[in-house]
């Protein structure tokens, strides 16, 4: 009687393609049994226990290219490798499901890329009289800015939020939005600069929220970045951020020049 089975048989047996069998004999995963008489390579107990083995490790997510050093080392080589696999597979799950929670996050729009304070802020605007098309270039300007300012973002949140509880600053930001509307000529827009250069410079705790964002390097390049993000769209909020800057750096504040 033949001994072993045909590999058509022994990929049946242990779960796997014949496509597969052959992978693993490529990799060097698992010896090519000898050919029988009439020419068939024929898998005794010991192959089929070995397409097992391989085929465990690999579905439990062991790289092709660690599974023959696994299955060659000792006991305790053996426990510590599993040990290894299990802290890397951990890990990929923990990525997995951060992105998978990241995509729900899309769904919700700003959530997937500003933190609750940040919304809370943007929704507090709103509530003061920002318009939907100006909050959109500030929600903009504020994913720039943790994107590009990491490390001072959440301080700018806070500072932020604490000058909304000063009745002059609202006052002024209101103004400033309303200017949006301006042109560009406008000789009010250099008296609302003055007024705001003013206040902040009456209140220095204020002046952290137009320093904040110039970054450990590039300092400008941040800066202007951030500030002046789609500016385009409302050419007379470029005029009055120029105005504020340049008369708060005359004043010697460490505001980057465009």
């Amino acid at each position: 009687m033949t001994n072993g089975v045909t590999i058509g048989q022994a990929a049946a047996f242990v779960g796997i393609t014949i496509k597969t069998v052959r992978h693993y004999h490529r990799h060097g995963l698992v010896d090519e049994p000898q050919r029988d008489s009439s020419g068939y390579r024929r898998y005794g107990s010991a192959e089929l226990l070995r397409l097992v083995q391989v085929r465990t490790l690999a579905t439990a997510g062991v790289p092709l290219a660690e599974i023959r050093p696994l299955l060659d080392a000792g006991t305790e080589q053996f426990a510590a490798a599993l040990d290894d696999v299990k802290r890397r597979l951990t890990k990929q799950i923990e990525d997995l499901t951060a992105r998978r929670d990241t995509l729900h996050r899309l769904t919700e729009g700003d959530r997937a890329l500003l933190p609750e304070r940040a919304l809370a802020l943007l929704d507090r605007l709103a509530e003061l009289g920002m318009t939907a098309a100006d909050l959109a270039i500030v929600r903009e300007g504020l994913v720039l800015a943790r994107a590009l300012v990491p490390e001072d973002f959440d301080t700018y949140l806070g500072n932020v939020a604490a000058a909304l509880d000063d009745p002059r600053f609202v006052e002024l930001q209101r103004l400033g939005w309303a200017s949006a509307d301006w042109d560009p000529d406008d000789p009010r827009l250099d008296e609302l600069a003055t007024a705001t250069a003013e206040h902040y410079l009456a209140n220095p705790a204020r002046l952290a929220i137009v320093t904040a964002f110039q970054g450990r390097t590039d300092p400008a390049a941040r800066h202007g970045l951030i500030s002046y993000h789609n500016m385009d769209k409302a050419p007379a909020w470029t005029r009055l951020t120029a105005l504020t800057e340049a008369k708060l750096r005359a004043a010697g504040v460490p505001i980057p020049g465009r």
